[in-house]
């Protein structure tokens, strides 16, 4: 089972918050509500099942959308209430504290779009991954959306060989074979990120679609912008019409395999159909 408890440490430790303000980060954040907002609908009722500190939660609520957050995180879910108040949104309805595989807070048919940003991440267990999947669909109304987050097979797993040469500490020939056998990470560190897990994207798309989810889009969020990001965003302020026309092949070439398989963070959009 996940060791939820390293999870819940981990993020203690990291700046969930400010790593979606660094390059890679922001161009990440920027396309993502970009690809968000093409399937919302003004009156949707949208959870951020994993959001941490609130940022697309805040980003949505600007926008006028009713806005409910959770996490396993008490300290990031106290980060998004402060950030939360001093902005004065009102139409952030809930946040609660939760584990995305017990959504049982929530009634049947309760929302129109489950944005799902993080928990894939981490639930390492197959039985998990199910729960989590099938909570989501109850909970969401019928043509409702899922929006998830993933770390492909290649991506996670040649990523944890870099992570071997910036914290070996952290990196085994025994957890490094597993990751590889498996898509399965289990840092052998205290520190860092605990445990994770980057399944293959047909893998995903054959789980989602035996729970009663329909495909609407696989894509990665960054696509060739990957490693890229520093100097793709450098050019929005001295020449835009350049950074135009990269980001409009970045998203014309995003659903290619290739590219979402090696090309860190992907987007699965599902719809429920059944």
């Amino acid at each position: 089972m996940t060791d939820f408890s390293k999870v819940k440490s981990y993020y203690t430790q990291f700046n969930e918050w400010s790593r979606l303000d660094a390059p890679s980060g922001k161009l990440e954040f920027e396309l993502t509500k970009k690809i968000i907002m093409k399937y919302l609908n003004d009156d949707d009722k949208i959870l951020d099942l994993g959001g941490g500190p609130g940022r697309y939660t805040i980003e949505l609520a600007k926008l006028g959308y009713l806005m409910s957050l959770a996490d396993i995180s008490k300290e990031l879910l106290n980060q998004a209430r402060a950030k939360i108040d001093k902005l004065a949104l009102t139409n952030v309805e809930a946040i609660n504290e939760v584990n995305a595989i017990d959504l049982s807070i929530y009634d049947d048919d309760s929302f129109d779009v489950v944005l799902l940003m993080g928990p894939l991440y981490h639930l390492t267990k197959y039985d998990e991954r199910i729960r989590c999947l099938k909570e989501v669909h109850r909970i969401l109304k019928q043509n409702g959306l899922i929006i998830a987050s993933y770390i492909p097979y290649l991506s996670g797993t040649i990523g944890i060989i870099d992570r071997f040469f910036y914290a070996p500490s952290h990196v085994g020939k025994e957890n490094l074979k597993q990751v590889f056998d498996s898509g399965v990470f289990i840092n052998k560190d205290t520190k860092g990120f605990q445990e994770g897990y980057y399944p293959r994207t047909r893998e995903l798309e054959e789980l989602t679609h035996s729970i009663g989810f329909k495909k609407e889009c696989i894509r990665s969020i960054r696509g060739f912008g990957f490693n890229r990001e520093e100097e793709i965003l450098k050019l929005k302020d001295n020449n835009e019409e350049m950074y135009n026309s990269i980001i409009k092949l970045i998203d014309k070439t995003a659903e290619e395999s290739a590219i979402i398989e090696t090309c860190a963070h992907a987007l699965y959009v599902g719809r429920k159909t059944e």
